[in-house]
């Protein structure tokens, strides 16, 4: 009876594993709270369109941790593509891609931090401003 139980949670964890890739989470887009963006100008502050926000250099944090959701919902481009996006920025315009962090907390940090920032994050956090979930 034992072994039928076993099995029937491997399988459940196997299924869940397969189809936990085809969920994608919530994005949402922070900015620090001196700095004024419309949703509207979010894909162009991270593919390097929109450099100044309300007198502010936009500085656009990019998050490794829900990075395939952003580039899905909002850029509208694999990450390959948004590579060669600022590859050929950055030979042609002089410009860096944005910085990637890890994780929620260290793009809060900075985008709480520094002035025109903008990152985007798994959950709405406080001490920042959301300009739109995805």
């Amino acid at each position: 009876m034992q072994p039928t139980r076993t099995l029937t949670s491997l399988i459940a964890a196997a299924t869940f594993m397969v189809a936990a890739p085809s969920f994608a989470g919530d994005v949402y887009v922070i900015v620090n709270n001196a700095t004024v963006l419309t949703s509207d100008e979010v894909k162009d502050v991270f593919l390097g369109d929109k450099q100044v926000i309300g007198g502010a250099k936009a500085v656009p944090v990019d998050n490794a941790s829900v990075q395939k959701d952003f580039f899905d919902k909002v850029i509208k481009v694999d990450g390959a593509k948004y590579a060669s996006i600022w590859t050929k920025k950055a030979f042609r315009d002089g410009l860096n891609a944005p910085a990637v962090k890890s994780s929620d907390a260290e793009v809060v940090n900075l985008v709480k931090a520094t002035p025109g920032a903008v990152g985007y994050v798994s959950s709405a956090p406080a001490g920042v401003k959301v300009v739109q979930k995805y």
